[in-house]
């Protein structure tokens, strides 16, 4: 009940009131429009603790006064002045603590978010639990959540303003535990930063890129991925301006079957629901072109709190009164019809609104009026009901499992990056949003108004009363092209992609129509994987005089070539366990070695800035390439093509035909000199040799085609040199190892950085399976990392100092290591 024109009187320990106008609110517990009644009432209280009437009677004169204020900025000014001047009054009661043990670490003042609603209170933190205790005892007299049991913190924006502070039990619910907004940064932070110290690996593991390379490999799905930038960019169901958004992915309303094989059956992702329609797009432009600064293409936006009570009201009919100054909205334009709604979402004039999460869920309720709620009439005498379904739903249920394999469809998976860059990536500001006709009004974007610096209070409100109601374009999570997602390829399933069509012509996921992920990752070579952990020695051989700086195995595995720093090539034969060779080519570092096909050569780099060709039949070297300015560092071989990098900046790629240098007709035609700004510390190419990736001496990582030798990306990656490369089986990714102690992947389509992982040393060398790495750290552990959750499994003892050099088989089940102890040791996989 809400009372307006009010006389207050105290009477004993009871309240009189004299109005004449009051709100009937869910009048006998039922949710029904308010109902006003106008003329004189009166009404009398009688309040359960008659020492606080007294209390009860100077809070209402003093709200009775803000009321009667003629500007609403004052009204609002005085308001907040009297809940102040409240809180400055009362402080956190420490009964309501759980333990008489605990250690209060903070206490300040904050109030608890949910829909529509903001209830002040006192927060209070200790070293075991997160206290709020709201000033009217309402939901609950203290909100209790033990520090142990959180799972996941987000700092949130509210009202486009760095105050809010989400908190979640579980991994994976859409709702939090608490929401709270505090009156100051500081405060928000601190609290934050205490939690934060709670959970293990928070900063590390939850981060955009990090939830980014597990839904491009397929870790999470796509339902679960939206969630999680949803939350990053303070999406929260628990603030209607920020409810987190989901796309339309269905374009056919219509039809009796619903074919998930026909692209028409999808809706194009690449562009926002306002550019769906051309003939609206171009009214829109045109309007758009006239329009003085600051310009903006739509006049409503894709999500706010009218849109999700749209949606919402079958379930939370109490807010949409709320909004709505106690009335629904008119039966003809409540959310009757799914398809009604998809067409105006199409065709209406200000109508460009996306979906929410609920539509790919399992909860039906807000499809069907279940709480038999009174929405009112439609023209032609229709009640509102139950929500209409396509005809290819036969139910609420099968709508709802129909829309997530829709979600979650071979279609969407290939395109959802696109609707990603449009909403929390490069195309949702800037040039790039107008060239995506993508622009909102100005008041939805984070930072384009300070509202701490508009004096006036009026115009204050106003604002603010805007931002809350207009809705908010989320937080921005990307700045560069968001990465496509790995799927299957299927020839029925295809559209013109919007990104450059010329590097997916390069992607080893386009080398044969059948070839996929799966393809690319046998099951003894998970297997052996999934055991890495369980290392077995073998044996260990010091063959050296100085630290072993390259392996290379011969096809059978008989014979194990090893260079090192000092200036040899050793041969060993696995079988006798013995020492078969030593060859000196110079009397500089040997850098690396490779076999080339048929086991016939063995190829050398060296510190003499020399390449040298070792003939294992004859015993002798047979050629030399003098090709550098500087010592050479790494080495790679591909179908006739032999790739040098070196300290002098350059990577040369020669002609190199084994059966040539066999018959001793070797040329080594120059075909190419790939140009870098600092010295190349290492390169690898990818299985299929269509890309190469070189890492300098200054952190930067350049990925070439080799067909055309073209420069693809070039990213800056670590702050020292970068130790190791390696490409995912399937090529999507790069990983690269540095000084910086750091592990980062690269996207190789867009130059990305989606993740990046702190070690507690420098890894000079690994192998990788695309998920799981097994690294050689600067102490000589061998390393197992879980490179999704960002951690070590396991732990191996192996070297006596750095390890330097590694090499795996085809089958993932032998591995040989080398180090700075000069030691050379084998391994093998335990299953």
């Amino acid at each position: 009940m809400r009372l307006l024109g009010t006389d207050l009187f105290l009477m004993s320990f009871s309240v009189f009131v004299f109005c004449l106008k009051v709100y009937y609110i869910k009048e006998g517990n039922v949710v029904a429009p308010y109902r006003i009644e106008r003329g004189d009432s009166n009404f009398f209280f009688q309040l359960e603790i008659p020492r606080k009437t007294e209390d009860v009677i100077q809070m209402l004169l003093q709200l009775h006064r803000a009321s009667c204020l003629d500007k609403l900025g004052d009204q609002t000014a005085m308001i907040a002045a009297i809940l102040q001047s409240r809180l400055a009054r009362t402080s956190f009661d420490k009964n309501s603590f759980q333990s008489v043990s605990e250690k209060l670490h903070m206490e300040c003042e904050a109030e608890m978010v949910s829909p529509l609603v903001t209830n002040p209170g006192h927060v209070c933190i200790t070293d075991q639990n997160l206290y709020f205790q709201p000033l009217n005892g309402h939901p609950e007299p203290v909100v209790q959540i033990s520090l142990r049991s959180v799972r996941r913190i987000y700092k949130r924006r509210h009202g486009l303003r760095p105050l809010g502070l989400e908190v979640f039990c579980s991994e994976n619910d859409l709702c939090s535990d608490i929401y709270l907004k505090f009156y100051n940064t500081k405060d928000r932070d601190e609290l934050y930063y205490y939690i934060a110290t709670f959970l293990e690996n928070h900063m590390a593991e939850h981060t955009a890129e990090s939830y980014m390379l597990q839904w491009q490999r397929g870790h999470i799905s796509n339902y679960q991925y939206l969630l999680h930038l949803n939350n990053l960019a303070d999406r929260s169901c628990n603030d209607l301006s920020q409810y987190p958004v989901f796309p339309w992915v269905i374009a056919d309303y219509t039809s009796a079957e619903l074919d998930f094989r026909n692209p028409a059956s999808f809706r194009d992702l690449s562009k926002p629901v306002g550019a769906l329609n051309p003939e609206r797009l171009e009214r829109l432009l045109a309007r758009y072109r006239d329009m003085p600064e600051p310009k903006f293409m739509y006049g409503s936006h894709y999500s706010s709190p009218g849109y999700v009570l749209f949606y919402l009201v079958r379930v939370a009919p109490e807010y949409m009164l709320c909004l709505q100054n106690g009335r629904y909205d008119h039966a003809d334009r409540m959310f009757n019809s799914v398809a009604e709604t998809w067409k105006n979402c199409l065709e209406g004039a200000t109508d460009f609104k996306e979906l929410i999460p609920e539509f790919y869920g399992n909860d039906t309720s807000f499809l069907e009026n279940s709480l038999n709620l009174n929405l009112g009439k439609r023209q032609g005498g229709r009640t509102v009901g139950d929500v209409a379904l396509p005809p290819w739903a036969s139910d609420a249920t099968d709508f709802l499992q129909k829309s997530q394999k829709a979600l979650e469809s071979q279609f969407v998976s290939q395109h959802l990056h696109e609707w990603i860059d449009l909403v929390f990536g490069y195309k949702q500001r800037g040039s790039e949003a107008i060239a995506a006709h993508n622009v909102f009004h100005p008041v939805t974007y984070e930072g384009s108004i300070d509202c701490d610096s508009i004096e006036d209070p009026d115009q204050k409100i106003a604002v603010l009363t805007q931002i809350l109601e207009f809705g908010q374009t989320p937080k921005q999570l990307f700045t560069t092209p968001h990465p496509q997602r790995i799927t299957p390829r299927f020839q029925s399933m295809t559209r013109t992609p919007s990104q450059n069509t010329s590097f997916n012509e390069l992607s080893p996921a386009s080398v044969s129509e059948d070839s996929s992920f799966e393809d690319l990752t046998e099951e003894s070579r998970r297997l052996a994987w999934s055991n890495m952990g369980k290392l077995k020695l073998v044996a260990s051989h010091k063959l050296h005089k100085e630290a072993i700086t390259g392996i290379a195995v011969t096809r059978n595995g008989a014979s194990v070539f090893t260079t090192s720093q000092d200036s040899t090539l050793k041969m060993f034969s696995k079988e006798s366990g013995s020492l078969q060779r030593s060859m000196s080519f110079s009397n500089m570092a040997l850098s690396s070695c490779l076999i080339l096909p048929e086991d016939a050569t063995v190829v050398c780099s060296s510190w003499d800035n020399n390449v040298y060709f070792y003939s294992i039949a004859y015993g002798r070297r047979q050629d030399t390439i003098m090709g550098h300015d500087d010592a050479v560092s790494k080495m790679c071989w591909r179908d006739n093509q032999l790739y040098t990098a070196s300290w002098d900046s350059t990577v040369k790629v020669w002609r190199c035909v084994p059966a040539d240098i066999m018959n001793k007709r070797s040329q080594f035609q120059l075909l190419a000199e790939l140009e870098h700004d600092a010295g190349v510390n290492t390169i690898v190419l990818n299985h299929a040799g269509t890309l190469l990736a070189s890492g300098t001496k200054e952190g930067v990582v350049s990925m070439w085609d080799t067909g055309s030798f073209v420069l693809l990306q070039q990213v800056p990656c670590h702050s020292g040199k970068v130790h190791d490369l390696a490409f995912s089986p399937d090529s999507r990714h790069v990983l690269s190892a540095g000084e910086d102690s750091c592990l980062r992947v690269l996207d190789v389509q867009t130059g990305m950085v989606l993740s990046t992982v702190a070690t507690e040393e420098p890894q000079r060398c690994f192998c990788w399976d695309g998920d799981t790495v097994l690294s050689g750290t600067v102490s000589g552990e061998l390393l197992v990392w879980d490179l999704m959750a960002g951690k070590v499994t396991h732990r191996i003892p192996a070297h006596t100092g750095p390890l330097t050099a590694m090499w795996m088989n085809e089958q993932c089940s032998s591995i040989i290591t080398g180090g700075e102890d000069k030691q050379v040791i084998f391994w093998k996989t335990q299953f």
